[in-house]
């Protein structure tokens, strides 16, 4: 038999006896398979394919008090940002004894808030969830979850228990101030959706504009739309029209960044001449258009990665003192902002 025919009337008894070994081995390969030798290990695994065991997560989290389950609460699952998130979230968990189930809370904090409570029912080996916004009732919640909560994508003074990603606020002050120093004297703001992370973004802008001397004008332009590079050329040209002195723009992603490029172009705006162009993120698409587009480059998968391996040292006990990993960013300077 093999795994596309499961039986599971199969017991760990079967797998056991069908070794020679007894049922805790067994139960201890499957929940902690580096304290087991490779060939007990490797011998099991051919006894649960030949026999077609399905292990019941239900019945191990009753046992153990927590499942194998690994929780991830992502805002959005078509956005490329969390997509390279959820990639990193998958590579470190490949070869462990965990999975991996998502939720979806489409920004909205009640929704967000109903999964956590979801979540924390099937006793989880250990909660992700993204950015410091939830409610009220969700943060009582994360305080006492009995299990590793991992928050990514942000950082703040107050984790429930880890946190790793970066300064929204401070990445936004970062790529204003590249568009200062690279000689723009009239920047603009453009965002959508406008979220908490957005709105620190548009915080950071501001400040930073202030600490040169710089009014911002009628130079922000923001919708709670999503995003999208349609939008983002919309953007543009309801601003353009607003003010059209403004000689560059800093765009909350790079969605926008690009619509906006394409919008600059039919107004035959020259590139970074008339109008400079800064996303967030850092795609793909931004090194590949033309002109290249200058961003802000986050560590996405390594956030997927990390906030997996905060969950893995708490659970064996290897946990250090630190609770919150700060991964910092990076201004790639390309044509869009009089680069090369």
């Amino acid at each position: 038999m093999n795994k596309n025919n499961v039986n599971k009337s199969v017991t760990m008894r079967d797998v056991a006896d069908h070794v020679g070994v007894s049922v805790a081995t067994v139960s201890r390969t499957l929940r902690n398979p580096e304290v087991v030798s490779p060939a007990v290990r490797d011998k099991i695994a051919a006894a649960i394919e030949s026999l077609g065991y399905l292990p019941d997560p239900a019945a191990r989290a009753l046992a153990s008090t927590r499942s194998d389950i690994i929780g991830v609460i992502l805002p959005s699952v078509s956005n490329n940002v969390f997509a390279d998130v959820m990639d990193g979230i998958y590579s470190a968990v490949e070869g462990t004894h965990h999975s991996v189930q998502l939720g979806y809370s489409r920004y909205a904090p009640l929704s967000e808030e109903n999964l956590i409570r979801v979540f924390l029912r099937q006793r989880p080996a250990g909660l992700i969830v993204a950015g410091i916004d939830q409610t009220e009732a969700a943060q009582a919640l994360l305080r006492e979850a009995g299990c590793p909560v991992v928050q990514i994508m942000e950082t703040g003074s107050n984790p429930y228990d880890r946190m790793i990603g970066f300064s929204h606020y401070d990445a936004a002050r970062a790529a204003t101030a590249h568009l200062i120093a690279q000689g723009y004297r009239r920047p603009g703001f453009l965002g959508a959706r406008m979220d908490p992370r957005t709105q620190r973004r548009l915080h950071g802008f501001r400040d930073e504009l202030r600490a040169h001397g710089i009014e911002e004008g009628k130079r922000i332009q923001t919708t709670t739309r999503p995003s999208s590079v349609t939008l983002g050329s919309h953007l543009l040209a309801q601003l353009m029209d607003l003010a059209p002195e403004t000689d560059a723009i800093f765009c909350i992603n790079d969605d926008l960044a690009l619509g906006a490029m394409f919008e600059a172009q039919r107004r035959n705006l020259r590139i970074p001449d008339d109008l400079g162009i800064c996303g967030f993120n850092d795609m793909e698409m931004m090194a590949a258009a033309e002109p290249s587009i200058s961003s802000v480059r986050t560590f996405r998968r390594e956030m997927g990665e990390g906030a997996v391996q905060l969950i893995l040292d708490a659970l064996s006990g290897s946990a250090t003192q630190e609770k919150i990993v700060d991964l910092g960013f990076q201004i790639i300077q390309r044509r869009s902002t009089r680069g090369h």
